[in-house]
């Protein structure tokens, strides 16, 4: 299958970008694809890139995108916002690139680790108010998600901080410890959103020592006890990075339950 790529950017900051990996196709869903590293500029697009190119051999357009990180501007709140800004820019920048053939009721996304994080924060994103990180800025429309798969997600930020994971990562992500800026918490964790009909799977393996599988897990519990969607997929014997090799089926199932979205 001939593949199209595209790349804009969507601010001014070198990793303001977006890279759209299009199939064949008149009708073409949307996966925004959100790679991981704990939110730090040492890690980058590079990681998700393979699996956007594997998408479109399903006949999906895959949106894989870049943003500031913690050590080049990023963390609160300019990471939420940029995620926010790059899938808004779906509706212009993408459709352009595409020639009108996206199908933008039917963007889900896709993430792994730190980038399932902000998967599940987008899954959520309906329910926040409009401005700073939850909207799209002056003029822009929104693009709404219609659900995200986590990969061994940090879904629940406040035990992820107070777990000290990632050697502190989370609290330089958000610039403070949670009881210090329990509203910023509340804007940024998937956690604090269940209840509002957000539609998340979350595929953990259980020998993932980087995110403990209770980030799952616990996410799961609160989500389905208030009613909503969600469900958890655990892979025996998986750990952390299989998730993001194409050729493992850890993938492969994180690819079917993001297909099924759209």
């Amino acid at each position: 299958m001939r593949r199209d790529e595209h790349t804009w950017s969507y601010g001014p900051h070198p990793s303001q970008t977006v890279q759209l990996y299009l199939p064949t196709g008149t009708h073409i869903p949307v996966a925004v694809v959100i790679h991981g590293g704990y939110w730090r500029a040492r890690y980058g697009a590079e990681l998700a890139e393979p699996l956007g190119r594997d998408l479109t051999r399903y006949g999906v357009g895959a949106a894989v995108i870049e943003y500031r990180r913690v050590g080049e501007g990023g963390g609160w709140p300019t990471t939420l916002a940029d995620v926010a800004r790059a899938v808004d820019s779906l509706a212009f920048f993408g459709q352009q690139a595409a020639e009108g053939r996206l199908l933008l009721d039917r963007v889900a996304a896709v993430g792994h680790s730190a980038g399932g994080h902000l998967a599940g924060w987008l899954a959520h994103r309906r329910s926040l108010r409009w401005g700073t990180a939850g909207s799209a800025g002056p003029g822009e429309p929104h693009v709404p998600v219609v659900g995200a798969v986590a990969q061994a997600g940090l879904l629940d930020l406040v035990s992820a901080a107070d777990e000290n994971l990632g050697d502190g990562a989370v609290v330089a992500m958000m610039e403070g410890a949670p009881r210090s800026m329990p509203q910023r918490y509340h804007h940024a964790s998937p956690m604090a959103h269940v209840g509002d009909g957000g539609r998340v799977v979350a595929v953990h393996g259980d020998a993932d020592d980087t995110v403990p599988l209770s980030q799952s897990e616990r996410y799961v519990a609160a989500a389905q006890h208030a009613g909503d969607p969600a469900r958890l997929i655990v892979l025996p014997g998986v750990g952390h990075m299989e998730m993001i090799d194409p050729d493992h089926h850890a993938w492969s199932v994180c690819r079917e339950q993001l297909l099924r979205m759209v």
